[in-house]
């Protein structure tokens, strides 16, 4: 008789040839094209931000590593997680942000926010928008600095963001100051990585096509966004603005593709992930429209991050045979 050999091993039964360090670096590739519009509008003066952005981010991480007696610190230090870390924290600071603002931010997002809980793999809330709201609050006057964007240099001139100017001024005002092409393209103030719809889309093209990311959380954010802000254009187009212009203004695309997804703060089905992402639009819309902040995205993220192990827990697939 034919037989078939059963073999009994641990887990896991499903190999793959991704790893951490390529994951990770495939994120910092995607983010390269935010990176160069974002100074070619800015000026040089950006690459100083994301650099030491990254610098004390790597460092922070190598010395809790030191201090907490880990024997592998050089390795897991550059595994691109603190790198990651602190661009997306760069990413989320005015061009004018002071340096030592950044190195702060640097701080809260590695120190407190991911070796709290443990370091990578254990933090419950992502540590690039925890470090963001913590300067915000913290620091509100620098972290709300924004200039008009020109080649190679940020203009003098000081200039609202188009969610700013939506709140402050109303509908008619940010339709008068920008268009849906300058919000696409780049030519707005705002934070270093959210100014270029464009940029963003193409790294987020890359993801996908790496399979780095799947599309189920980027796309429930994003159509819950443009569905729930598109209802109450559709009752009152003279004072909501429309919801592809909530799309690609402000940190709507650099959230639903690059901060939302991050797999340690995401949930891990397909159905919770929908519905992880369905939250974070939901809520983006509600505060966007009637909160305080004219941005919503990294208070929509962070409150979803706690849920997710909520989600989790209700979207777990059943095991066969239990």
């Amino acid at each position: 008789m034919n037989m078939k050999r059963i073999v009994i091993a641990s887990s896991p039964h499903i190999h793959s040839e991704d790893t951490l360090h390529r994951v990770m670096y495939d994120v910092v590739i995607a983010l390269i094209p935010a990176m160069i519009i974002s100074t070619v509008f800015f000026g040089l003066r950006v690459l100083a931000v994301m650099g030491i952005a990254v610098i004390s981010a790597v460092l922070f991480e190598a010395g809790f590593l030191k201090l907490a007696g880990h024997d592998r610190i050089r390795s897991t230090a550059f595994d691109g997680s603190a790198i990651i870390a602190g661009l997306l924290l760069a990413f989320n600071v005015p061009p004018t942000c002071p340096f030592w603002i950044v190195i702060i931010g640097s701080f809260i997002a590695i120190v407190v926010t991911k070796h709290t809980f443990g370091g990578l793999g254990y933090n419950l809330f992502n540590p690039a928008l925890v470090g963001r709201i913590f300067l915000l609050i913290s620091f509100p006057v620098q972290m709300t600095a924004w200039t008009k964007p020109t080649f190679w240099k940020a203009d003098a001139l000081s200039g609202a963001t188009p969610l700013g100017v939506l709140k402050t001024e109303g509908l008619a005002a940010v339709q008068d100051m920008f268009s849906i092409q300058s919000n696409f393209i780049g030519t707005i103030p705002g934070c270093l990585g959210e100014i270029s719809a464009a940029a963003l889309l193409i790294g987020a093209g890359y993801l996908l096509v790496r399979k780095v990311i799947s599309w189920h959380i980027p796309v429930f954010f994003l159509g819950t966004l443009a569905v729930f802000t598109g209802l109450f254009w559709l009752i009152d187009s003279g004072t909501y603005a429309n919801p592809l212009f909530h799309i690609v203004s402000g940190g709507a695309i650099l959230g639903a593709f690059f901060m939302a997804t991050d797999m340690v703060t995401s949930p891990l089905t397909r159905n919770g992930q929908m519905i992880f992402g369905f939250g974070c639009g939901l809520l983006t819309g509600i505060i966007r429209l009637f909160g305080g902040y004219p941005e919503g995205v990294a208070f929509a993220i962070l409150l979803m991050n706690a849920t997710v192990p909520l989600i989790d827990r209700y979207t777990e697939v059943k095991k066969v045979g239990l």
